[in-house]
């Protein structure tokens, strides 16, 4: 398979999961990439279990997520010997992905090789009342909006089930980086790049921040509810929660169609903007067609129309497509999700 990014090399010291997320996105692509640990290693290598053995080494799970196929070496850089060594990695490489606090890679390293892309991602960004601070990815999504939309219908607050702030992150860094290769390729500079959580944590609110914007209000939790579509959300059926999204009004008259629903007289739901408001009675509506119907009943109805079970982890990696994309792969004997970047010439 083709993988345009053979021969760049990237040395990754950053540490916890935006940073390495972004290094293991460029390895994805071809790149070669080098980890520095300190000697005690990532914080990660202990956020377990469940665990496993790398090297005679017992090593959590979440470590092995964006650290599998990386080399990696131990140095303590307030040793002068391993910092130096580390310098020396440092003139080598052709991309750098850091995470030091403030003010800490300039006293370790003074200032980077004119020519290397230099990427440093932080909480909150290089300036502003919260430059100094650090922050896990819970702690962005309370900080940032994010988990005030997330949960129940009412109102009980929940975090994403995975660090969605540190991944996103990681895509906008790998994309800068992306960028700042093209232009060097094209024009010989370097670069040097400047991501936050906290940044990509309000870019991440997309519609939400923007409705909030337009309107002047700010959203609430609302369970698997969208603020501007319905139907679109889970619903109960005889064997669990089964997720109906309807996007188009087109899509709406199918499912009319495909339930059979007997729209109340008076009522007109041919426009989605109609059935926001009677988002209520359009809910009621179809629970009570589908919470008469198990998951495959509704899947074989509702042909054509975006829907589906709400499934474990285990059911989506064992689903047949899955399968037939080849999802789990395997590094260093540890089976793992496959990168999705497929190039094919």
């Amino acid at each position: 398979m083709f993988r345009p990014l053979e021969g760049v090399r990237v040395l990754d010291l950053s540490r916890v999961l935006a940073g390495p997320y972004t290094a293991k996105l460029l390895m994805d692509l071809g790149a070669t990439v080098l980890r520095v640990e300190a000697p005690w290693g990532d914080d990660t290598r202990g956020w377990g279990p469940p665990f496993t053995e790398i090297e005679n080494e017992q090593v959590a799970a979440y470590w092995t997520s964006v650290n599998l196929g990386k080399s990696v070496i131990r140095k303590n850089l307030n040793i002068e010997s391993d910092l130096r060594d580390v310098k020396k990695l440092i003139s080598d490489s052709d991309i750098i992905i850091e995470n030091f606090r403030p003010g800490k890679s300039e006293q370790w390293f003074g200032s980077w090789p004119e020519n290397a892309i230099v990427c440093n991602i932080s909480a909150y960004g290089k300036d502003g009342p919260r430059s100094r601070e650090g922050g896990y990815d819970i702690v962005m999504q309370a900080r940032s909006g994010l988990m005030s939309i997330t949960g129940d219908e009412k109102g009980n607050t929940a975090k994403v089930g995975v660090a969605v702030i540190d991944v996103a992150t990681g895509l906008h860094a790998s994309s800068a980086i992306l960028s700042a290769l093209y232009r060097r390729e094209r024009d010989g500079i370097g670069a040097k790049l400047s991501l936050s959580l906290w940044d990509c944590a309000l870019d991440l609110l997309v519609n939400q921040a923007q409705n909030t914007i337009i309107s002047g209000n700010s959203p609430t939790t609302m369970g698997t509810s969208h603020p501007n579509l319905v139907p679109y959300r889970a619903y109960a059926t005889l064997d669990g929660e089964f997720v109906i999204a309807v996007g188009s009004d087109n899509q709406w008259t199918k499912l009319v169609k495909a339930l059979q629903l007997e729209i109340p007289q008076g009522s007109d739901w041919s426009k989605n903007s109609q059935r926001v408001v009677d988002r209520k009675l359009v809910d009621e509506l179809i629970s009570k067609s589908v919470n008469q119907l198990n998951s495959i009943e509704l899947e074989t109805l509702l042909d054509g129309i975006p829907c589906s079970p709400v499934n474990s982890i285990n059911q989506a990696l064992s689903d047949l497509h899955s399968i037939q994309r080849g999802i789990i792969d395997s590094t260093a004997g540890i089976n793992h999700v496959s990168s999705p970047h497929r190039f094919h010439s």
